[in-house]
């Protein structure tokens, strides 16, 4: 099976929460609260994609490690 794109996908948004979490951590600003609100249902939704992608690309260090023998 081919995984490149799902893992393109989850990467840019495991970007994206990095960013996000960079602006909390140097401005305090929360850029899906400010886009979606503070905790609704929608940005609870933001929230679990980036962490199942985070979790997701955990799978991403044993497949880079086989793929050079």
């Amino acid at each position: 099976m081919n995984s490149k794109p799902l893992d393109y996908t989850a990467l840019a948004i495991a970007i994206i929460g990095a960013v996000n979490w960079g602006l909390i951590g140097f401005f305090r600003f929360d850029l899906v609260a400010f886009l979606f609100g503070d905790m609704t249902l929608l940005s609870r939704i933001v929230y679990g994609i980036v962490g199942i992608c985070g979790l997701y690309l955990i799978s991403m260090f044993g497949r880079v490690g086989n793929s050079h023998e």
